[in-house]
């Protein structure tokens, strides 16, 4: 009977298969999946060299096909005879300030700027109040990151939402642009700024100095670079376009937010930039003197914390400003709206150049106010030929050979008629609408004056078209490929069924050797029913912007069901109760303070910070604080820092000691916080942008040393020094000690080694992590960082107590919903904005996309690492009362498999039912409005949560299977040693 079931148990081999089977099959779908879902839109290739041209024209035929090959002082002379519009400029000027707010030179909602604002940018209001300047709001599409919103201004495309990765490892730029064109009829071109440009467009800038955008930290060498060349290039006249690229405003708000101390300093900086230049370069310019454009643009806008990435109002209003035109418009309350995208057709058309292949953008009016009615009228149909052939490249069925040939001429002869029906026909309608209309006016050249009306009418309509169809193209989805996307989900759906049928099998195993049969409770019925709660929010778009009101139910509601158990569970009143009577009460009482340690922190969490998106405005405990004096958020980092060692070595000293393993771990707690203290502390007494670079970085990576030390020592040292000799040698006077293990005398030292191990390593972790997280997360999360520690130490003091009330899922379930509540009680949520890019900079010295990746996970992720990797602490806690049933056949294996089942099953299975679901639902949601917006980069977050559970079971399979090998290695040297001492004595 005993090999029979021995047989049918799942060994720790097989689970151990399965598991990593079902881990690879999830991998597998979720690459095919985000491979097939998030595709890079689809580009034409090559140059526009039929831009103007008319569609359907054979320019060959005619005997006037474009030659790409052509000099480019010829190719210039050509595109100009082509295109009928004289060049309104011989030089440009595109000055980008990164990360400026439009609102912050414009105002909003029709009101000026605040009164700071403008008196930092004095000139710039200046020549707006003149009419010197023309401002407009331009709309940027997410994700609002520097890289594919500079593609965007250039080429005129919307990327793929993919861009949001590429943007750390920019390739060159090979589709259709402006600086391609440029560089074809022979401008030389100066780029000074961010080295963007450079990985975009290698080889066209015959001078550059290039700084790096991602060390947010540097807020005065990366636009000094820039300044410090400015006026000897505006002396020369060897350039065509000179970019420049400031990084300084975007570093500050990042650091500070929008309200930061050195935000007006850094605008007057710029505003000193825009004089210099107008000075220079626009006020001289003449009949006699080259004439030049100044563009001032923005890549992107910034919430108040002075982040983006996401599509709030606040981060997608960039700024687009030119300063040159002759304009009457000097009232700032009229001030218009546009797209990013528009400034690629703008630029082409008043440079004479093709619009780009794959431009979506419509031209801006007021910027062709000073040519002719034809001029104008021509540009706009220059933009409709170029938008129209995109068109026809998106859909196929779409065919156009001119107003004569669609059948539509009696429809489109009344200016009122109305076009409708499918967006094929919706599109034709438009163009051959505008067309006839365009033809009827230029026919009319001998009374075009009298026709004033009819060219209102003929602009309107090419208005029309051109609205519709960058509307359209704009919003235009790539079609996905069916066959991807259904083997992704039924690959991460197959991969999910294999973990739920593992811990199925695995819980099977542990329920019978419960003493008492019962049934399910109350609280082991929520805490699964959690899953399907998810499972449905996951579909609606609020409730994906506010996820974090969901964990923080949860989690709450979760503790108060087990308190409402534990009362229920608790006897009172019987002075004759019986011994064991009263240490069943005394035990629940213990559980009854953890649990509302764990509320009280709870709560405290939840009010720290109003994450989310609609309702960030809220007050909470981080703005108070904020608002208050900058020492009393030094005081808490220090309070807090202080806490941590001291609960740490609580903690650590709160079993029996257990000799060197713990006085190991003690020092190892001491020296690292003194070390954080320390940095703390000196970052505190010196001003945040004044802290030496050099020294801070110093110190940071000494931090990151010591922390690495002591969780690796700690790692691979303790179970050497864990007694594993025989069962008197060791101490039973553990969290746990109420659950006995009757199991054989030679395997209970292994568990009891095994559980004090686990201990001393699982607390290790989670102190160095929280020392870790005190060091990179904001000064404002210091708190929040200490009250996760306290839930881990509540909810192992409650566990260790908890006897057989209820099951191991349980109890790994409810520390993973912590660690999710917990990641947005730090101010996470799901818009990319949220993300601190800051702290991923704390302690490198220059630029590293891979070790600022691994700090920027490390803060984002802190809670759920963090609970995660208490599993480890968790293992020394756990009941394991049904390894009593077969003593006989319990062996390394399903010691192995004990330790190891549900901590790193039930993070798997529930992560994996959550990725599934949340698969389909975006799936199903491809054509909702939010998709980009909303969807995807809460898809994004869930990626990277199964990238975050994959870490964290690795780290807790790798340290619990090493502690085993090495106590079981010296346990068979033990016994190897005392059967070659009773050999020795038996022969004397």
């Amino acid at each position: 009977m005993a090999m029979h079931k021995a047989t049918g148990q799942l060994t720790c081999s097989r689970l151990t298969l399965f598991t990593l089977v079902a881990v690879f099959i999830q991998i597998v779908g979720l690459s095919l999946f985000v491979y097939g879902f998030f595709p890079v839109k689809p580009a034409l290739s090559g140059v526009s060299l039929e831009s103007f041209y008319p569609p359907g024209y054979d320019a060959g035929k005619n005997g006037s096909e474009i030659q790409p090959n052509l000099p480019p002082r010829q190719l210039k002379s050509l595109y100009q005879e082509l295109s009928g519009i004289a060049p309104a400029f011989d030089r440009l000027i595109l000055m980008v300030i990164d990360g400026l707010p439009a609102e912050f030179v414009l105002g909003k909602d029709g009101q000026p700027p605040r009164k700071d604002l403008m008196e930092a940018m004095p000139y710039t209001h200046s020549l707006l109040s003149t009419g010197k300047a023309i401002g407009y709001h331009a709309k940027a599409a997410p994700p609002t990151v520097t890289m594919p919103r500079l593609k965007a201004m250039v080429s005129g495309a919307i990327g793929g939402f993919l861009d949001v990765a590429f943007n750390f490892n920019t390739q060159a730029l090979l589709d259709d642009n402006l600086l391609g064109q440029f560089f074809k009829i022979g401008w030389k071109m100066v780029m000074l700024g961010d080295d963007t440009w450079l990985r975009l467009f290698p080889g066209l800038f015959s001078r550059h100095d290039g700084v790096n955008s991602f060390y947010v930290k540097d807020t005065v060498q990366v636009d000094f670079n820039v300044s410090r060349h400015l006026e000897k290039e505006l002396s020369q006249s060897d350039w065509n376009l000179l970019v420049l690229h400031y990084l300084g405003l975007d570093h500050v708000g990042h650091i500070g937010g929008r309200s930061s101390f050195l935000m007006g300093p850094k605008l007057t900086e710029m505003d000193e930039v825009v004089e210099m230049i107008h000075s220079h370069a626009i006020q001289p310019q003449g009949d006699d003197h080259e004439r030049t454009l100044l563009v001032v643009v923005s890549d992107h806008g910034m919430t108040e914390s002075g982040n983006h990435g996401g599509s709030s109002y606040e981060e997608t209003d960039s700024l687009v400003l030119f300063i040159g035109l002759q304009n009457e418009i000097t009232d700032q309350a009229s001030v218009s709206s546009i797209h990013q995208v528009d400034l690629t057709p703008t630029l082409a058309l008043l440079y004479n150049l093709p619009i780009p292949k794959n431009n979506v953008g419509i031209l801006i009016a007021e910027t062709f106010d000073s040519l002719p009615e034809d001029k104008r009228l021509r540009a706009l149909q220059l933009n409709s030929w170029q938008l129209l052939r995109l068109v026809q490249a998106q859909l196929p069925a779409f065919s156009y050979g001119g107003s004569r040939d669609v059948g539509l001429s009696d429809h489109v002869q009344s200016t009122n008629g109305e076009c409708s029906g499918s967006i094929e026909r919706t599109l034709c309608c438009l163009y051959t609408k505008a067309e006839t209309l365009s033809h009827s006016w230029e026919s009319m050249s001998g009374s075009r004056s009298e026709a004033r009306n009819d060219y209102k009418v003929a602009v309107a309509a090419y208005w029309d078209f051109l609205n519709t169809a960058s509307e359209w193209l704009s919003r235009r989805v790539t079609d996905k490929p069916v066959s991807l996307l259904a083997f992704g989900i039924a690959a991460m759906a197959l991969s999910c069924l294999i973990f739920l049928a593992i811990l199925i099998c695995l819980q099977r195993e542990v329920s019978p050797s419960i003493q008492h049969v019962r049934k399910w409770c109350l609280q082991e019925i929520f805490v699964l029913s959690v899953v399907f709660i998810l499972m449905m929010s996951m579909s609606s778009s609020s409730l994906v912007e506010e996820e974090q009101y969901i964990w923080h139910f949860v989690t709450m509601t979760s503790c108060l069901l087990l308190l409402r158990q534990l009362l229920g569970s608790l006897h009172v009143g019987s002075f004759q109760s019986s011994l064991t009577l009263q240490k069943q009460n005394q035990r629940i009482r213990f559980q009854l303070c953890s649990m509302i340690l764990l509320l009280l922190s709870g709560r405290i969490l939840r009010g720290w910070h109003q994450g989310g998106v609609n309702w960030t405005h809220l007050p909470d405990i981080s703005k108070w604080l904020e608002k208050s004096r900058s020492g009393s958020i030094r005081s808490i980092q220090l309070a807090s820092g202080l806490l941590v060692i001291s609960l740490g070595l609580f903690a650590l000293y709160l079993p029996r000691p257990r000799g060197k393993a713990i006085l190991l771990a003690a020092f190892s707690f001491i020296s690292s916080g003194f070390f954080v203290l320390r940095y703390v502390m000196k970052r505190g007494e010196e001003n945040a942008f004044a802290f030496s670079n050099y020294g801070s970085n110093t110190s940071a990576q000494i931090i990151y040393a010591i922390l690495g030390i002591s969780a690796t020592t700690s790692f691979l040292v303790t179970p050497w020094l864990m007694p594993a000799g025989s069962s008197h040698d060791h101490s039973r006077h553990h969290l746990n000690s109420k659950q006995s293990i009757p199991i054989g005398i030679q395997h209970e030292d292994l568990l009891l080694a095994l559980k004090d191990s686990s201990y001393v390593i699982g607390l290790a972790y989670v102190i160095c992590c929280c020392l870790l997280q005190l060091l990179l997360q904001q000064g404002i999360n210091a708190m929040p960082i200490l009250l996760l520690m306290v839930q881990i130490l509540g909810s192992m003091l409650c566990y260790s107590q908890s006897g057989q009330y209820h099951t191991e899922l349980v109890e790994v379930a409810s520390l993973y919903y912590l660690g999710m509540a917990g990641h947005f009680a730090l101010g996470n949520s799901n818009t990319l904005a949220t993300i601190d890019v800051a702290g991923a900079f704390i302690g490198i010295s220059s630029h590293s996309i891979f070790l600022s990746g691994i700090l920027m996970f490390i803060i984002t992720y802190a809670s759920p690492l963090l609970f995660l990797l208490s599993l480890v602490m968790f293992n020394s806690v756990k009941t394991t009362h049904y390894l009593a049933t077969d003593a006989h056949t319990v062996n390394s294996g399903q010691l192995l498999k004990t330790m190891l089942g549900f901590p790193c099953l039930v993070p798997l299975c529930l992560n994996s039912i959550l990725l599934t679901s949340y698969t389909v639902v975006l799936v199903l949601m491809r054509n909702h409005l939010f998709v980009w917006s909303v969807f995807s980069p809460k898809y994004l977050y869930v990626f990277t949560t199964t990238v975050c559970v994959y870490v964290g079971v690795l780290v807790v399979a790798m340290t619990e299977t090493y502690a085993l090998l090495v106590l079981a290695f010296r346990r068979k040297q033990c016994l190897t040693g005392h059967g070659v001492e009773s050999v020795t004595r038996e022969e004397t």
